[in-house]
């Protein structure tokens, strides 16, 4: 992922397990660990024995957050966990997932993927009703609702809980005995579920963190269906008709998902590729002659396999221009004034003898708020790049995301109120090419099923567009470190 300031982030990663005669925490740290592109703000996971469920969580990255001697405190046949990045609530430890309540119907944990749109509505509801809350996200609200319900069942529940929320939610919901894989009708978050080698089953936001587990017959939870995981049998509950047709993020394919990950049958590397080759024709169609440029270089990592698509289409090569350091934005260690002010060049540095005296094509996944771009294309001209033009794999972001992706608000989107000529000179390019929208469409192979809201401002659910997504801070002071029993 390129994922720094002007990326988009997506909310989290889940994972739910059921493996009997398993150690199913450290399995679920595994899953946590594929799937921490997804989220590295904080993470958590949550196991039950049959009797009672153990939680730890904290603020960090999962290899920061867990040791093994942590793991070994987490015992049980059940398990779920959650990898987060921030979308609906700050990122405080109040805010870490899963949720873990004791109710009358004995524990619950919930780990969420999404936003809930009508979420302020649902807390205010809970409010009125006597229900205090310790955080603020909404997946506490949806954790609340489930324990209120007087349902015979967990999964009676749940299908009753369901016909209230609105918009985004993947979710992996754990009791004493059992996990629960649960997807919103509209089908926006992936989710998907696969049967272990040893017997028993996982679910995870990603077919590539079932396939680190080892998981056979992978299939997609579908839109609507809740999955249970449990040591009688895995079922499979329509509790809400699919919407049709469905909405599912085309940000995906752009940019959150490892290249591994397949959705609905289609792989994420493939839709990349073809990415690019539609933006090379699109780029070739607009531009007086193909020899136009010298070499075509990503922007690490999302960007790679269109870059390659890129290339074989325009003819133009193709090379590295960029060395990313992961792990900056990575540690609670500030930097210093100094170091600070360089900036995206803690991230990014250019390979100088792959752009000196050259005229660049840059492929990047997307510009959001454009306070990335403008400093690596300062970067690739200080090393003695001769032009810089740049072309991007979606169209222009104009409307932000209530689903669960931060893309923030009107404000901070910077092809909101600017035309591309605009943006091309706020960031410094020689050139700008966004891939039309029939263009990513083609790429992703179906004009329909997808939520494509963020470029043209219809979203597939009615949404508030004046609320704000951090409407729910609360003063709460916290300490660090969370293990509940």
């Amino acid at each position: 992922m390129n994922a720094w300031h002007d990326a988009p982030r997506e909310e989290c990663g889940i994972i739910g397990v059921f493996a009997p005669n398993e150690d199913v925490a450290r399995m679920t740290f595994f899953g946590l660990f594929a799937l921490q592109h997804r989220g590295q703000e904080a993470a958590g996971i949550a196991v039950a024995d049959g009797q009672t469920i153990s939680l730890y969580k904290n603020v960090g990255l999962v290899s920061q957050v867990f040791r093994a001697g942590t793991l070994d405190e987490l015992r049980g046949h059940y398990a779920i966990g959650h990898t987060r990045y921030s979308t609906t609530g700050s990122s405080l430890l109040r805010n870490a997932q899963p949720f873990l309540i004791e109710t009358m119907n004995g524990p619950l944990a919930l780990a969420h993927n999404g936003n809930l749109v009508n979420s302020a509505e649902l807390r205010a509801e809970l409010m009125r009703q006597g229900v205090g809350f310790s955080s603020s996200s909404d997946s506490e609200v949806m954790t609340m609702m489930l324990a209120r319900d007087a349902g015979p069942t967990w999964e009676a529940r749940i299908k009753e809980a369901m016909k209230k929320w609105v918009g985004a939610y993947s979710l992996a919901i754990l009791t004493r005995d059992c996990v629960y894989a649960v997807r919103d009708p509209w089908g926006f978050r992936p989710l998907a579920v696969g049967m272990l080698p040893s017997g028993g089953y996982a679910v995870a936001s990603e077919t590539g963190a079932l396939r680190t587990l080892g998981c056979e017959a992978i299939r997609d939870v579908q839109p609507g269906e809740i999955v249970t995981l449990s040591d009688k049998a895995l079922t499979i509950t329509q509790a809400l008709p699919p919407v049709n047709p469905s909405a599912r993020c085309v940000f995906e394919f752009i940019y959150f998902a490892r290249p591994d990950q397949t959705w609905e049958g289609v792989n994420v590397h493939a839709v990349r590729q073809r990415l690019g080759e539609e933006l090379a024709k699109e780029w070739k169609a607009n531009v007086s002659t193909t020899n136009a440029a010298d070499v075509v270089i990503p922007v690490p990592d999302s960007s790679i396999p269109a870059a390659i698509g890129f290339s074989r289409v325009s003819g133009i090569p193709y090379n590295d221009g960029f060395v990313k350091n992961r792990y900056v934005g990575r540690t609670f260690i500030e930097p210093t004034d100094s170091l600070r002010k360089r900036g995206v060049g803690m991230k990014f540095n250019v390979i100088i003898e792959n752009v000196l005296g050259k005229r660049v094509i840059v492929i990047d996944d997307s510009i959001v708020r454009g306070n990335t771009t403008g400093p690596l294309i300062r970067l690739l001209r200080q090393a003695g790049a001769k032009e810089v033009h740049v072309c991007i794999t979606c169209p222009p972001i104009k409307h932000p995301c209530f689903m669960g992706v931060d893309m923030g608000t009107y404000d901070d989107l910077i092809a909101h109120k600017r035309t591309v000529d605009e943006i091309r000179e706020e960031v410094g390019a020689d050139s700008l090419t966004f891939l039309s929208l029939d263009g990513m469409m083609r790429a992703v192979g179906s004009a329909e099923g997808y939520c494509q809201a963020c470029f043209t401002g219809q979203y597939p659910v009615p949404v508030d567009l004046s609320s704000a997504k951090t409407g729910f801070e609360l003063p709460i002071i916290e300490k660090r470190g969370k293990k509940e029993q």
